[in-house]
């Protein structure tokens, strides 16, 4: 096999998820060009076993051991590779880092990404999750996904029509399987256009003394911010966000604040719907710095399940079902998890 593969037997894989939650995969591959992928795929340890494409292990949950080989992309070039309207096209290997793609984008003087800054995992999870944050989601700047499809061999380039991004959903993610993501190309404009609607990034730039900011200074802001609310998961074990804020009718939403004036709703792009705010439901029941044992819910953001230390998967999954029951109880709102879940359904 070629020099760009690596394979492991009998992985744990406590140090590839940012939960640091135990588990052991049966064989895991790295390889390092997609361009062997084919190759990699047919062979003997995986022709028969589709596996499981896992990136920075920031956007999973282990529930249990996973019982397919895992797939690791860690190629991470990132290229300028032409123009498009006042837009460079910036390629960029699956594997490279999210936060160390945003700030070689600004380093080249382009933008769009400064407002995503520091969210973890990879280049390749990102188009999967149409990863978001401040008033902004990664499929608005894609170019095009390469993609390999291991059923019929045949490597796509899907533009972002044919991606159907959604909100934290992706033709990816509803047709989980389907494709392995081995590269993204993104179109950043190099003249700036600051999104500053979201709550905090003005007040954050005014406190740092920025009266006239460039895309680096809202990158630094939503840095600062990030680190203000979200614990390090090198600190404590969390993959951010663990729910999604829920999309409800417009009318559902308009009598939950009318019951609920301090609770945050957001606009969805459509009258008919109205996004409300997954980290006030989960406060409101109570849970906001509360664990059972060794699983939590972070005391500086209720959004963020924690491990404290010694928790499995799984019980950080029972606790994120007793999240969203109670929520479930109380407002008539179901909550649904970020995190692909490894071993179990939600």
């Amino acid at each position: 096999m070629s020099d760009s593969v690596r394979l492991f037997r009998n992985v744990p894989l406590k140090s590839r998820n940012t939960f640091g939650v135990p588990a052991f995969a049966p064989l895991l591959a790295e390889v390092d060009d997609a361009s062997v992928l084919p190759d990699v795929l047919a062979s003997a340890d995986l022709r028969d076993h589709p596996p499981l494409v896992i990136g920075g292990g920031s956007n999973l949950l282990f529930v249990g051991d996973p019982q397919v080989p895992l797939l690791a992309l860690t190629g991470n070039r990132v290229t300028v590779v032409g123009e498009m309207h006042g837009a460079a096209i910036l390629r960029a290997d699956a594997g490279t880092t999210w936060h160390a793609l945003v700030i070689e984008s600004l380093a080249l003087g382009l933008c769009g990404l400064e407002n995503l800054a520091l969210i973890p995992g990879t280049v390749g999870a990102a188009p999967i999750q149409n990863i978001g944050a401040y008033g902004v989601e990664v499929g608005e700047f894609i170019h095009r996904v390469e993609a390999f499809a291991p059923a019929t061999g045949e490597w796509h380039y899907l533009s972002p029509t044919d991606c159907a991004f959604a909100y934290r959903d992706s033709l990816f993610k509803r047709e989980s399987g389907r494709f392995i993501i081995t590269a993204v190309e993104f179109a950043l404009p190099r003249d700036f256009s600051p999104r500053l609607s979201y709550a905090g990034i003005s007040a954050q730039l005014e406190s740092a003394g920025v009266s006239n900011p460039t895309a680096q200074d809202v990158a630094a802001a939503v840095v600062a911010i990030r680190r203000s609310k979200l614990p390090d998961p090198a600190v404590i074990g969390n993959a951010g966000s663990f729910f999604k804020n829920p999309i409800l009718p417009a009318a559902q939403a308009s009598a939950l604040q009318d019951a609920n004036p301090s609770m945050p709703t957001f606009a969805t792009g459509s009258d008919a719907t109205r996004k409300v705010s997954a980290a006030w439901l989960i406060d409101a029941c109570g849970w906001k710095g509360r664990r059972n044992a060794d699983a939590g819910v972070s005391a500086t953001h209720a959004l963020v399940l924690v491990n404290h230390g010694a928790a499995s998967g799984l019980e950080l999954y029972e606790l994120a079902r007793e999240i969203a029951g109670s929520v479930r109880e109380r407002f008539g709102v179901a909550l649904e998890p970020e995190p692909r879940l490894i071993g179990a359904t939600w």
